[in-house]
């Protein structure tokens, strides 16, 4: 693992240009029409296309000369045969280039279709490192929720649902050469999916900065992200149509994919992928009810780092004590979900899913993730079982078990807020 992460740091990572602020869109689609290319394929959903933000686009590209045909099927976690038909239209079409517009799923359609394209076998034996020997198809991004940073990142998602997983496929060639961040396409974000990408984006920032691969370049990102995201999010959750926010919150998410592409993740999307996997739940709404706990339990072995994120989230300054800051900041993560509406259970979790889940969750961050504490299966199972729905009771810890607990709880303050549910076990 520590071989790798050193690895991280010199592979070559493109960064896409990037076009910011109001109308970035429309600007995207000039530059891509300029570009030469005959027909584009716009990767997005069937609700943005009905909205209409794609208008400012098409009619750049077509007043540019360049065709173009939408394939608007994109849904949550996209699945493997949503994508093969993907293909199947860029081919049957004569397309050229892939303009994804749309969140996480889209993008990330859109990276996976570029790549099967260019290198035509099963999806699934795309997954992993380097596994397609020919450059993507040329791709372009709008995101239109701030929070996957899949813009800038060399990572595509997607569901597989005949073994109940994702497949990530990664490949820096998979960043976009271009990217539009426009605020007005996010204007219409439902409160609830602007509170969850945002936290989302928030974990891609943590997790970048308090693992074990994170270097002076993505810290500085990664608390850039953070600050804006404290000062931001709950502006554009009350105020959608707050376009300076929105702004600073695209940036955000573009801030915390760029960090986490290099210094990569860690438990909490580990946890949140079998979620997605398991039980379809979205992305970052899986992120953010886990990010509390798993912070809860890394919190030993990151104190200072925690301390660093309070100072850039506004919650106190350079003279106080570290761990004053930290469980500051811990305290903080959990008002922002609680100001935001994220649940502190996951309605769709079932008891006799859990043991497969964690233990699914600890192999994915084991293997692949600089996480700078590691739990065992059994911890694991704890922090998940905390988020099981009311109606769907816990079973009682044995005896020792229960003794053990509350020894600890007696022994030590951050013990007993974990008891009350506040902390990991």
């Amino acid at each position: 693992m520590k071989g790798a992460g050193k690895v991280t740091r010199f592979i070559p990572i493109p960064q896409p240009t990037l076009l910011v602020g109001p109308g970035a869109s429309v600007r995207l689609g000039e530059a891509v029409a300029g570009f030469g290319h005959t027909k584009i394929l716009i990767v997005t959903d069937a609700v943005l296309a009905k909205l209409g933000l794609l208008k400012g686009l098409a009619d750049a590209l077509t007043e540019g000369g360049t065709e173009y045909v939408v394939f608007d099927e994109i849904t949550p976690d996209a699945p493997i045969p949503l994508i093969e038909r993907g293909i199947a239209t860029f081919k049957e079409h004569g397309c050229d280039a892939i303009v994804a517009v749309g969140g996480g799923s889209s993008i990330d359609s859109a990276k996976a279709i570029a790549m099967a394209v260019a290198n035509p076998k099963p999806i699934r034996s795309l997954a992993g490192y380097f596994k397609g020997r020919r450059n993507p198809i040329t791709l372009y991004a709008v995101p239109t929720t701030a929070g996957t940073g899949s813009e800038v990142t060399v990572a595509a998602v997607v569901a597989d649902p005949e073994h109940e997983d994702k497949v990530v496929i990664v490949d820096p060639r998979l960043v976009p050469r271009m990217a539009a961040l426009d605020p007005a396409l996010m204007t219409g974000l439902p409160p609830h999916i602007t509170a969850a990408t945002g936290i989302d984006a928030l974990t891609h920032a943590v997790e970048a900065f308090i693992g074990n691969w994170a270097t002076p370049y993505t810290d500085g990102l990664a608390l850039t992200a953070v600050g804006l995201i404290f000062a931001n999010l709950r502006t554009c959750y009350r105020d959608g149509k707050n376009l300076a926010a929105r702004e600073k919150m695209a940036l955000a998410s573009t801030y915390a994919g760029m960090a986490f592409t290099r210094a990569n993740v860690g438990y909490v999307h580990a946890i949140a992928h079998q979620f997605g996997g398991k039980y379809h739940t979205p992305h970052g709404l899986a992120n953010a009810i886990m990010l509390p706990l798993v912070l809860r339990y890394s919190a030993p072995a990151v104190m200072d780092k925690l301390a660093q994120l309070a100072i850039r989230a506004k919650l106190g300054g350079e003279g106080e004590r570290t761990e004053t800051l930290a469980e500051r900041f811990l305290d903080a993560v959990e008002q922002l979900n609680e100001d935001l509406g994220i649940p502190t259970h996951l309605a769709a979790l079932r008891e006799e899913d859990i043991p497969a889940l964690a233990k699914a969750a600890c192999h994915e961050a084991h293997v692949g993730y600089p996480v700078p504490r590691y739990m065992t299966q059994e911890v694991c199972e704890q922090l998940i079982r905390s988020v099981l729905p009311p109606d769907e009771p816990a079973p009682a810890p044995s005896k020792p078990a229960a003794k053990k607990a509350a020894s600890k709880a007696a022994a030590k303050k951050p013990a007993a807020k974990a008891a009350r549910g506040k902390s990991a076990p």
